[in-house]
């Protein structure tokens, strides 16, 4: 038996949450809903413009998120990422060790900032991103720990890497490692714009194919390079043997390798978006480790995530994640 039923790597970024108006925005000049890239001084200008503002603060980064829920759920995880010797850095690696998530807490820590992300949420509970990488940016095969990744079930990484040269071919040797030592393999695209600016090289860390892939339609349509759905359906087949297709508020679909199966939205008062996606795949992921059928397994990912978004923040407390579980087993 493995030790871990699940490896990730990605980006440690420290989610700041605030509240906002669509106005701000476009005062900011940012667009809506969707992940920018912005650098340290126009992050500090945003913060700026939101300084008199409430916000919450927790661990984040798509991946992480996912590594996190997967363990509230009960499952063994175990996260690799780069943070700053910085309080913010400090504050990241304690709160996913809080978690139940082991990580690679002892490599070296460069100077610099730990990234951040400021998270605006509009009254329609819509999320736009603003992410400056810090030493993120510079995630490379240093932070990989080859004896955890070998030692686990699945590995597990998320699209935004792509962005970075080092994370990039970080996340391409991890998975060669997984696959060399058979360790299912999981991706999530993680965000339009990620499809439509790097496609190239999301395709790189695909590789030859992968065991899962997670997408929402529009990132999956945007691989196919189609507007149709079902065409990229098809698409999604010759890159992943399972896949899973995220849709909001009409459920999601899921590929088994041999049937799509429809999983049935439960319906919420949608209160905030973020994070929904990753929860998605974190109780998808730990379906599939405890053996359960991808219809179940996508059961769970569907109620897990229609909890998440009554509430701000992309993560819910554990006595709500085992609460979900109970009803579902």
């Amino acid at each position: 038996m493995a030790k871990y039923h699940i490896y990730g790597i990605g980006n440690a970024l420290v989610d700041m949450e605030y509240e906002v108006e669509a106005g701000d925005l476009g005062i900011l000049g940012i667009d809506k809903g969707v992940m920018t890239l912005v650098d340290e001084a126009q992050q500090a200008s945003i913060m700026h413009h939101l300084r008199d503002r409430h916000h919450q603060r927790g661990s984040g980064g798509s991946a992480a998120n996912s590594i996190i829920a997967f363990s509230q759920f009960g499952g063994k995880g175990f996260y690799s990422c780069k943070v700053a010797d910085d309080e913010l850095g400090h504050f990241y690696m304690q709160d996913l060790l809080d978690g139940g998530v082991d990580t690679n807490h002892h490599t070296l820590k460069d100077q610099g900032h730990t990234g951040r992300c400021v998270v605006l949420v509009t009254p329609d509970s819509d999320r736009t991103m603003c992410t400056f990488l810090g030493v993120s940016g510079n995630l490379s095969t240093n932070e990989l720990i080859e004896d955890a990744l070998r030692d686990s079930d699945w590995f597990y990484t998320e699209g935004y890497l792509v962005t970075s040269d080092t994370a990039r071919q970080a996340s391409i040797e991890a998975k060669r490692i997984a696959d060399a030592s058979g360790v299912k393999t999981a991706i999530s695209l993680s965000d339009p714009n990620m499809v439509k600016f790097f496609k190239p090289g999301l395709l790189e860390m695909i590789g030859s194919g992968v065991d899962l892939l997670f997408a929402n339609e529009f990132e999956a349509m945007g691989m196919a390079g189609s507007d149709d759905l079902h065409q990229a359906v098809d698409y999604l087949k010759t890159i992943s043997r399972n896949f899973a297709i995220t849709r909001g508020p009409e459920g999601a679909l899921v590929w088994d390798g041999q049937t799509l199966i429809e999983i049935n939205p439960v319906k919420v008062t949608a209160v905030d978006t973020v994070g929904a996606g990753d929860m998605f795949a974190g109780a998808f992921l730990f379906g599939l480790s405890q053996g359960w059928s991808h219809q179940r397994a996508g059961d769970l990912a569907a109620a897990a995530s229609a909890k998440l978004v009554t509430s701000l923040g992309p993560r819910i407390p554990t006595a709500e994640t085992q609460a979900i579980l109970q009803r579902m087993s």
